[in-house]
């Protein structure tokens, strides 16, 4: 949507120009100073927030010198910048002319108060003119009548210099392309290799880069041409100024939400992988990749440092956080749920969301708090890694499935096409695995005992491990006790990733998900009852004995008196806990805020129809007040937005997604309802509608998958993930001169020592 430019008599607008756009202040007392340049009076009962959203200037309003070109991409305004230059004459040569921004008439006595206030400011300015010019160390004795000094030949050869190596890290990061070389013990005794960045710097002076060059000739032989603590300080430079490229756009939207993914290893360490969502310029939900977050083994030092590394290292406002949703495996779970309760603590409207790029029964499961649970998970994971290592294994399995599925043929089709897809996340994940399990028992079983050596001794080896996991009477139990329990989420959890109208109804039906739960609780003993009775058939028919866990049964030896059985013990340690830790989950997870902004879900065209315009928007709103422009005026404008879609044409189908509700051309004419849609579309649990946009977290998968743990690096991974944001160079190098060096040394004098070659 193209910007227009707020100043009376200019017509410019951002897709007829190449002039910048700039936002309103946020500053009080800066935008006032702008609304009273302007002489808008349209403009002086709106709040400096809605000024910041809504109107722009363009660069014609403003003195040369008020305006910075960092860059070919960006360009910004000096901290102090005022906008002075306006036409307010030109309307008056047509006077029938019906203009849409009013200029304001003043009276004589604001003609001049305005006169006196300017005088005043030319005489600050000429005073601090003067103090300068008597003392001309102050500001750092760098400029002159506010001028900055022309930069010297070293300098500039500095600063030239520092551009190529950042050009360097910033291919290496885009091309997954590690800093390190080869490792110390493949290279001969004698032999000095580089590591890649000194070799790409070698290929870069050896094509004849003249800068580089001549600091290589001056550099002593035994010292590194650039050393791993600089190469490190850049690396952190490249980050943030990649990272800050996407932050400024989730502040100018004002509103996000926050998602990490699963705990990931690099280079020996634990980390979060952090992302956010938020509604760009275009109306498009976005979730992009930030960057990682130590991981703490402390829970409440993990959330301090997370809130800290957000709020001031990132300089996001948690105030506009509307969603919080944590993807972890078992064992992690408990720590960011304690994470997601501190931030609920300080900020009420940062709804604790579950995540729609994750099944409701999968997310439900790996938090339970039972360690045959988080084994199990573990299982599944390895045997559907294990198979999709190779074609011809996966090959393997499907015959063996042919086999077992002669007389139901159509099931065996889909066990084979769910054997090709990531199965062990899907919503009806173990009912699937229980019946796959005969064919992956004789598949594995089957490859370990292969006589025609088809498979090596690693595949043959991995094979038997995996097979004695699956026929252990644990797992088999546990298997089916979490298929029957979590059948009763199923067709919730389903719904919650379907379409808008889905997730709306699936809010209503949480109720009756919660009751089934609790009457499974109710009358454990009978459920449990026929559940254990399915587990012992299976291992019956698999030929698997039943038993108790060798750990328990060492621990019972010296009880005499002990009568338990299989059946009460599995009750006791694994159904009972599993159907409580759901329940508790559930009511957890979906809180009365949660489904209240579910319920706000009726603002959709197509949900208000398939409730035949019945519905009650403002009562669920109300959480969401204070983020609207016009509060007051909500219920009326609910009551045109219905009427709009009731009494529609008969050719104009009703919009089914709050992105096509959002890019509807008379959007802007309903503010409060476009501004409800925008945030309820941040909302971890609603699903990006359109994969374009959900780059963030399919490229850190792939990053994750293509790089090996110990040649991984949070620097390089945020410039892999984010390539397609542009980098500015000249802001790199100016921040690592302002940090790191001083404008008489050069960057050479941070070299490390190294061996003489």
């Amino acid at each position: 949507m193209p910007n227009f430019c707020a100043a009376p008599n200019c017509t410019r607008k951002s897709t007829q120009s190449d002039l910048a756009f700039f936002r309103f202040p946020r500053d009080p007392a800066r935008c006032q100073k702008w609304v009273e340049n302007c002489r808008r009076a349209d403009l002086e009962d709106k709040t400096p927030d809605q000024l910041n959203k809504h109107y722009r200037l363009c660069a014609k309003h403003f003195e040369t010198s008020m305006i910075c070109r960092t860059s070919p991409y960006r360009t910004v305004l000096r901290d102090n910048a005022i906008p002075t230059i306006f036409d307010l004459t030109s309307h008056l040569n047509n006077p029938h002319s019906r203009h849409r921004k009013r200029i304001k008439e003043l009276s004589e006595d604001e003609i001049r108060t305005l006169k006196q206030k300017k005088i005043d400011e030319t005489s600050e300015q000429e005073h601090e003119t003067n103090s300068n010019a008597q003392n001309p160390s102050a500001e750092g004795g760098n400029q002159q009548d506010g001028n900055i000094l022309p930069l010297t030949l070293e300098e500039k050869e500095n600063k030239e210099y520092l551009k190529s190596l950042f050009e360097i890290l910033i291919l290496m990061g885009k091309q997954n392309i590690p800093l390190d070389g080869h490792e110390a013990d493949e290279i001969p005794e004698g032999l000095f290799t580089p590591d890649n960045f000194q070799a790409l710097l070698e290929c870069r002076i050896n094509s004849g880069e003249e800068i580089l060059r001549k600091r290589f000739e001056t550099t002593a032989v035994n010292t590194l041409f650039c050393s791993k603590t600089q190469q490190k300080q850049m690396l952190e430079i490249c980050e943030s100024c990649i990272r800050e490229e996407t932050l400024r756009e989730v502040r100018d939207s004002h509103f996000f939400s926050i998602i990490t993914d699963d705990v990931v290893d690099i280079a020996g360490e634990e980390h979060l992988p952090v992302l956010v969502r938020f509604v760009d310029e275009s109306q498009n939900l976005r979730e992009e990749f930030v960057g990682f977050l130590p991981y703490e083994a402390d829970a409440e030092i993990l959330a301090v440092k997370f809130h800290t590394t957000i709020t001031e290292k990132w300089g996001l406002n948690m105030e506009y956080c509307r969603g919080q949703a944590y993807i972890v495996s078992s064992g992690f779970s408990s720590k960011m749920k304690v994470v997601a309760s501190r931030l609920l603590e300080k900020y009420p409207q940062a709804i604790y969301t579950l995540c729609s790029s994750c099944a409701l029964n999968s997310w439900l499961v790996k938090s339970v708090p039972v360690m045959g649970v988080s084994v199990a998970l573990g299982t599944i994971e390895e045997v559907c890694s294990f198979f999709h290592r190779s074609p011809q294994l996966l090959l393997e399995l499907d015959n063996v499935i042919s086999v077992l599925f002669q007389n139901s043929e159509e099931r065996g089709k889909e066990l084979k096409e769910i054997c090709h897809s990531q199965w062990s996340g899907r919503h009806d994940a173990f009912e699937v695995l229980v019946d796959l399990l005969q064919a992956l028992v004789l598949c594995l079983d089957g490859i370990n005992n292969d006589t025609n050596t088809r498979w090596n001794n690693c595949i043959a080896g991995r094979a038997f491990v995996l097979c004695s996991a699956v026929t252990d009477f644990d797992f088999i139990v546990t298997i089916v006790v979490l298929k029957n329990v979590l059948s009763f989420t199923r067709a919730f959890g389903k719904n919650l990733q379907g379409q808008t109208s889905d997730v709306f109804f699936a809010a209503s039906s949480l109720t009756a998900v919660l009751h089934s739960l609790n009457e499974v609780m109710e009358n454990i003993e009978v459920y449990h009852e026929f559940w254990f009775e399915e587990a012992t058939n299976l291992a019956t028919k698999l030929d698997i004995q039943m038993k108790l866990p060798g750990k328990f049964r060492r621990a019972q030896q010296g009880n005499l008196e002990s009568q338990l059985t299989s059946e009460s013990y599995y009750k006791e340690s694994l159904s009972v806990p599993t159907v409580e830790h759901i329940i508790q989950e559930l009511k957890d997870i979906f809180s009365e805020q949660h489904l209240k902004a579910l319920k706000c879900l009726s603002l959709v065209p197509s949900v208000m129809g398939q409730l035949k315009f019945n519905t009650s928007e403002e009562h669920h709103a109300d959480m969401y007040r204070s983020d609207l422009p016009n509060p007051d005026t909500l219920s009326a404008e609910l009551h045109c937005w219905r009427i709009k879609w009731k009494h529609r044409g008969k050719d104009i189908e009703l919009p089914s997604t709050i992105y096509e509700a959002l890019h509807l051309p008379d959007i802007k004419f309903f503010p409060n309802v476009y501004a409800l849609l925008k945030v309820l579309c941040i909302l971890p649990v609603m699903k990006v509608e359109n994969e374009r946009y959900e780059n963030g977290r399919k490229r850190l998968k792939a990053y994750l998958r293509n790089t090996l743990t110990d040649q991984r690096s949070s620097n390089l991974a945020l410039l892999n993930i984010n390539f397609d944001i542009k980098h500015d160079l000249d802001l790199m190098v100016d921040t690592y001169i302002k940090l790191y060096t001083n404008k008489s040394e050069l960057p050479t004098n941070n070299s490390e020592t190294i061996e003489n070659t």
